[in-house]
């Protein structure tokens, strides 16, 4: 796969502006990346953008804390799709995760994935709140539950990717279920090193750095 295509351009910043977005969409076309992956109000906007360019668009859902009730993050899903998302990344309920309650959160993620359909679904765990245990418990649920990717992080808690969680996530999930990393990713050594260990998409703002 092309160096470029495992890259989500990413810009989830509350104050980011339309231009913003813009650059965002464009600097993607250039790259070739995989997607942008940008907050739901934009969508529309990034859809537009990327028109014919083969460029996706990629959605945060349940974001930044995945504390939300099930309902809304799937009525949230299904609008991102109307509007036009070809991917979802959601977020978990980490308390449910840290509850070990299975029931729940393989149920939330299945009826998300129901909700997104043919479109890619990634779950962020927040590895960096969990302990190993919890990190392997929540890829099971993700996986039982028909998730496409398994997701390091959000980028908004106190950590980011590591080469052991992604290793740890990868040979939890197998070959059914991929691995995305994402969260302090800033060097081509870097992105190198997370590929390397699993990952088959890398979430990043700085996108041209790593090329």
């Amino acid at each position: 796969m092309k160096r470029s295509k495992y890259i989500d351009h990413t810009l989830l910043k509350a104050d980011a502006k339309e231009a913003d977005i813009r650059a965002l969409c464009r600097e993607a076309i250039d790259y070739d990346f995989m997607s942008v992956c940008i907050n739901p109000c934009w969508i529309p906007l990034a859809k537009e953008e990327l028109k014919d360019s083969g460029v996706l668009v990629c959605t945060v859902i349940g974001f930044p804390l995945g504390a939300m009730r099930t309902e809304a993050k799937v009525f949230e899903a299904e609008d991102a799709v109307r509007a036009g998302a070809d991917e979802v990344d959601m977020v978990v309920n980490i308390a449910k995760v840290k509850d070990h309650d299975e029931a729940y959160v393989t149920e939330e993620i299945r009826r998300i994935k129901e909700a997104v359909g043919s479109c890619v679904l990634k779950v962020i765990i927040e590895t960096c709140l969990l302990t190993d245990e919890e990190k392997v418990f929540a890829c099971r649920c993700a996986k039982n539950a028909g998730a496409d990717f398994v997701k390091t992080s959000t980028g908004f808690s106190t950590a980011g990717a590591t080469v052991a969680d992604v290793r740890l996530m990868k040979e939890t999930v197998g070959d059914g279920v991929k691995v995305k990393a994402a969260g302090g990713v800033r060097t081509r050594e870097d992105m190198d090193e997370m590929i390397a260990a699993g990952a088959e998409r890398i979430g990043t703002s700085r996108g041209k750095d790593l090329m």
